[in-house]
């Protein structure tokens, strides 16, 4: 029987302007901005960070990452 935990992780349908939201600390991964504390440029879509990408406020995992409702 499977835990249902095999596909855990980031999604990969995304779209390339959506907002996340760290669900540790609440920072807010905004594409349009980028991340200037790893020199993510503005435009960058949150799925294609790299995977070793991390929260620039907790160091929380790009997993952690939840979808911003508009």
């Amino acid at each position: 029987m499977s835990g249902g935990f095999e596909n855990f992780g980031v999604r990969g349908d995304l779209a390339d302007d959506v907002s996340l939201e760290c669900g540790i600390c609440w920072t807010r991964y905004n594409p349009a901005e980028g991340d200037s504390v790893a020199q993510v440029p503005p435009g960058t879509p949150f799925s294609v960070l790299p995977e070793d990408w991390h929260c620039p406020n907790c160091d929380a995992p790009k997993a952690k990452f939840m979808v911003v409702e508009p």
